[in-house]
């Protein structure tokens, strides 16, 4: 009976034992095989060309080669090397490089904050990825070049006034024009196609709209004091005009034929034009002007202020003392 549980036991420790051993064995397989798929996976042994991608190989003799077919690759590990994946789906390239405005001088030396995207497709990888390095770079230069230059070539007013025009010019240039004269354009130089061109935004600098908003308000004023004194020229020359009248109607109502009455009805017409200018300022005139005419004027002033009681008792005891 003891004997049987000892052999009982004996095979549940053994069966577990072996157990163990398979599970730590089986574990160890799996570790192996996933550090060996992860392994050729950094190594990118085994890679995928995605749709609307491609993959530039360099080869162990220095020969590169760009591969384009869709799906799964196979490639000789450390002899074979992954340089670059490349998009062929449209991009975008900011102006300067980055989204925020850039600031430019305009051809009436007048600081401007622009920024535009230009958007453009990889045609030709073997131009763009093996005869170029560093191409991104190289393009980016280029199209900074060629918008800086058609931007500060143009007046300012033209920039904020006419940019539908100015755009199509820039865009013109980056699609057809050489970089320089009889070179390529960015197209051939970077086997790409340019599909567009916008400019996001163009505007002054701060200082510049202040400066601009008071040039505007003297403007206003200027104009508001050019129209009040229209309007006060206008208003003399209707007096003028009205004055001229009366005097030829009282002309034709009292003249002569002759001219015989011209001078007099000049001189009363004067003399009444300043006694009218005596009679509104009495108080504190010390000179009266009248006009000197052939003959006396028939003028009659005002008497002069009666004295008061006081002063003349003063003026009478002054008298006798004398």
């Amino acid at each position: 009976m003891a004997d049987n549980q000892h052999q009982q036991q004996f095979l549940r420790r053994a069966l577990v034992k072996k157990v163990l051993r398979r599970i730590i064995a089986l574990v160890t397989i799996v570790c192996l095989v996933y550090g060996l798929i992860a392994l050729v996976y950094a190594t990118k042994t085994i890679y995928k060309v995605k749709m609307n991608y491609a993959v530039v190989l360099e080869r162990f003799n220095g020969a590169r080669e760009a591969v384009t077919d869709v799906g799964w690759h196979v490639r000789w590990p450390f002899f074979t090397r992954i340089e670059q994946e490349v998009a062929l789906m449209n991009q975008r390239l900011y102006l300067g490089g980055q989204l925020e405005p850039m600031r430019i001088i305009s051809k009436g030396n007048v600081a401007l904050w622009t920024s535009g995207v230009l958007t453009y497709r990889i045609r030709d990888l073997e131009t763009w990825a093996i005869q170029n390095l560093e191409p991104m770079q190289l393009l980016q230069g280029d199209y900074d070049g060629i918008v800086k230059d058609l931007l500060q070539a143009e007046p300012v007013d033209q920039l904020i006034s006419d940019r539908e025009e100015i755009k199509e010019k820039i865009f013109k240039a980056l699609k057809s024009s050489p970089i320089n004269v009889g070179g390529p354009t960015l197209e051939n130089k970077y086997g790409i196609d340019i599909v567009s061109f916008v400019l996001k935004e163009t505007r002054f600098g701060d200082k510049l709209v202040e400066a601009t908003e008071e040039k505007k308000r003297r403007e206003l004023i200027a104009e508001a004091e050019n129209y009040a004194a229209d309007q006060e020229a206008s208003r003399i020359r209707k007096l003028y005009a009205a004055y001229v009248d009366g005097i030829q109607a009282l002309q034709k109502s009292i003249g002569r034929t002759d001219g015989m009455t011209d001078t007099a009805i000049l001189q009363f017409l004067t003399q009444q034009k300043w006694a009218t200018a005596y009679e509104k300022n009495q108080e504190g005139q010390h000179t009266v002007v009248i006009q000197n005419t052939e003959m006396s004027p028939a003028l009659t002033l005002p008497a002069p202020p009666t004295p008061s009681a006081g002063t003349a008792n003063k003026a009478g005891s002054d008298a006798k003392s004398q």
